[in-house]
């Protein structure tokens, strides 16, 4: 019986905007493909989320990536507020499935520096019984540690928990170690998904 749902953030309860965020400081469609490819869509934003480097290391990677780019760069992500917004209907469903009885937890690849300067779109985790933030820990999906350390650390059953993510590689770590998974699409779907496995979404 599925007594705990567990949620990605980005792309689930949130919207990560990184193509619009970069628009919306003035650059035009080549050089956000050129910034995105120095980042945000290179293997280093994954060390954005593990937690290791400073903003500051991680930065001058972009930077050594696409060395003639370095002020667009520094434009970019010096500050990356409203690069991750809250989702509507985030703080709502969490609040509906607590007051039917299910666990709600959070397990989701997230930034130092997304946490401090996106705050307000995670407005949702108060209402919500805990989870990990993979900086915090050092460890990101989908490698089964961040898994693993989540269910210790709040005494939970992989068999009793169901992860929501946008991600496929990260639902399937979930499944291998015995966890029911739902690929994220959207809200209406992935209650209808939660129904078949007897949620009451």
């Amino acid at each position: 019986m599925i007594r705990n749902i567990v949620f990605d953030i980005g792309n689930v309860l949130t919207d990560f905007r990184w193509r619009e965020f970069l628009r919306d400081k003035g650059f035009d469609d080549p050089m956000i493909d050129r910034i995105a490819r120095a980042s945000v869509e290179s293997p280093l934003w994954f060390e954005f989320d593990r937690g290791e480097w400073t903003d500051e290391q991680l930065l001058a990677a972009f930077i050594r990536r696409d060395p003639e780019i370095e002020e667009e760069l520094h434009r970019a992500f010096d500050n990356v507020e409203k690069m991750v917004t809250i989702r509507d209907y985030a703080i709502p469903w969490v609040q509906e499935l607590k007051a039917k009885g299910y666990g709600v937890w959070y397990l989701s690849n997230f930034s130092r520096k997304a946490e401090t300067d996106c705050a307000d779109c995670l407005a949702f985790i108060p209402y919500m019984d805990g989870g990990i933030l993979s900086w915090k820990d050092k460890v990101i999906k989908p490698g089964e540690e961040i898994y693993r350390l989540f269910l210790k650390r709040f005494g939970l059953k992989a068999e009793e928990c169901v992860f929501l993510d946008d991600t496929q590689a990260n639902i399937d770590t979930a499944i291998r170690l015995g966890w029911s998974g739902i690929r994220f699409q959207s809200r209406e779907q992935a209650i209808e998904e939660l129904k078949k496995l007897g949620v009451d979404a």
